[in-house]
C-alpha cells in the first residue's frame, strides 16, 4: 500500500511542478487529473508519444500512475453534455492504455432533475455506464467511481442497485469513507460488503462540529461538518487501513486535499506523515 496525491490542487500548473513536489517528497503515486485542456493530462489528442513523455517524468521520479482521473457529470440532463462527459471518460480510457494504467476515476453522475437518485441509476446509469463498462473491460481498464454524497451513489442501498443494473466486474468504486462518515454510513462494513469493487481509495478524512450539528440538526448537510485533512477527522485510518488489506486491497490512498484551513503542499505532507504510520514505505 503506497500514498497518492490527487493532482487537481495544482490544477494551474504543469505536471512537471507536481512530479517534482511529489518525487522530492516521496509520494508513491499520482491521480492525474484528465480531460480536454487539462494541464496534467490533455485528452485533446493523447498519443502515444505524449505517454511515452509523462512515463519517462514519472519514472525519473520513482513515481506510479494510481489512476487518471476524469469527474464528470455522467447523467447530465442535457444529452449534448452527457455525450461529451462520457465521451471524455471514454478519452481517458483510451490515455490510460497508453499509459498502461489500468483505473480510470469518474463520477456516477448528478441525479436528473425529476427523477431520484435510485430512479437515474436504474434508467440513466444503466445507459450510460454498460457501454462504458464494456469499453473499459476491452482495453484492460476498469472504472472506478468515486461515492461523492451529492451524485448518484450517495448510500450503500445506490451502491447496491448500481452493481446489479451494470455487473460488468470492470465497473466499481475510488472509495471515499469521507462521503460515509458524516451520514454515519458504516464505512468498514462497506469495505467488507463492496470488496470486489475496491479499485482505489481516496484519502480524505471529516472532521464534524457536534455543537453546530446540535443547533442545526443533521438534515442540514452544511456547516457541521467539513472535509480535513487524514488524521484532522473522525476517520479512523488504522481500522479503516485494516479493513481494505483483509478485504483484498494493496493499493494507492490518495490524498484528495480539500481542506481550507491546511496550505496544499504542507497538507499533504502532513496526511502522507499520518498515514505512512500505517505500513512501511516500499513494503505496503
Amino acid at each position: 500500500m503506497y500514498v497518492g496525491i490527487l493532482t487537481a490542487p495544482f490544477g494551474n500548473e504543469p505536471l512537471e511542478h507536481v512530479a517534482a513536489f511529489a518525487g522530492e517528497y516521496r509520494f508513491g503515486g499520482l491521480e492525474i487529473i484528465a480531460g480536454p485542456g487539462s494541464k496534467h493530462i490533455d485528452l485533446t489528442n493523447f498519443t502515444a508519444a505524449d505517454a511515452a513523455r509523462v512515463r519517462e517524468l514519472l519514472d525519473d521520479r520513482a513515481l506510479q500512475i494510481s489512476s487518471l482521473a476524469a469527474y464528470t457529470n455522467n447523467t447530465d440532463s442535457d444529452p449534448a453534455k452527457r455525450a461529451a462527459a462520457n465521451d471524455t471518460v471514454r478519452k481517458a480510457i483510451d490515455a490510460a492504455k497508453l499509459l498502461d494504467v489500468d483505473v480510470v476515476c469518474t463520477l456516477a453522475g448528478m441525479p436528473v432533475p425529476g427523477k431520484s437518485k435510485m430512479q437515474t441509476i436504474e434508467e440513466d446509469c444503466v445507459e450510460v455506464f454498460t457501454p462504458l463498462a464494456e469499453y473499459a473491460a476491452a482495453n484492460g481498464v476498469r472504472i472506478a467511481l468515486e461515492n461523492w454524497y451529492a451524485t448518484n451513489i450517495q448510500h450503500l442501498g445506490h451502491w447496491q442497485r448500481l452493481f446489479e443494473v451494470v455487473p460488468n466486474p470492470s465497473f466499481g468504486l475510488n472509495f471515499d469513507p469521507s462521503h460515509l462518515a458524516w451520514q454515519d454510513i458504516d464505512y468498514i462494513h462497506a469495505v467488507e460488503a463492496f470488496a470486489s469493487r475496491i479499485f482505489h481509495s481516496h484519502a480524505k478524512d471529516t472532521e464534524v462540529n457536534a455543537a453546530r450539528r446540535s443547533w442545526v440538526g443533521n438534515q442540514h448537510d452544511a456547516g457541521w461538518w467539513r472535509y480535513v485533512i487524514p488524521g484532522l477527522g473522525i476517520i479512523r485510518w488504522g481500522e479503516y487501513i485494516s479493513a481494505l488489506r483483509h478485504n483484498g486491497f494493496n493499493g494507492v490512498l490518495s490524498i484528495e486535499h480539500e481542506d481550507g484551513a491546511v496550505g496544499r503542499e504542507e497538507g499533504f505532507l502532513v496526511g502522507k506523515m499520518y498515514l505512512e504510520q500505517f505500513f512501511v514505505p516500499g513494503l505496503g
